[in-house]
């Protein structure tokens, strides 16, 4: 499998060399998938276009978190209004 791994690197930086950005991102997502533990046959096979990968510093610098998008038709709660502070009755 490394021999596998080492072969499929070697293809990408071909790939890479010869600008063929397409096929080095398909051999990348082969690498990753054997890496995880998926038989040469299978990560062949997976189709892993439409993958969205996690854009690193998404949260500020340094970070890899992933920023938050609230669900649609989320509003935020209104503010209080800070003009009605104190004005309780005290009895």
């Amino acid at each position: 499998m490394a021999e596998t791994i080492q072969t499929l690197t070697a293809q990408m930086e071909a790939a890479v060399a010869a600008l063929d950005f397409e096929e080095a991102r398909r051999l990348r997502d082969i690498i990753i998938l054997m890496r995880g533990g998926a038989s040469a046959d299978e990560a062949a096979r997976s189709d892993t276009t439409g993958i969205n990968r996690q854009a690193p510093g998404a949260m500020g610098l340094g970070t890899s978190q992933q920023a938050m998008t609230p669900p649609p038709g989320w509003r935020p709660p209104p503010k209080p209004d800070l003009m009605t502070r104190g004005t309780k009755r005290k009895r």
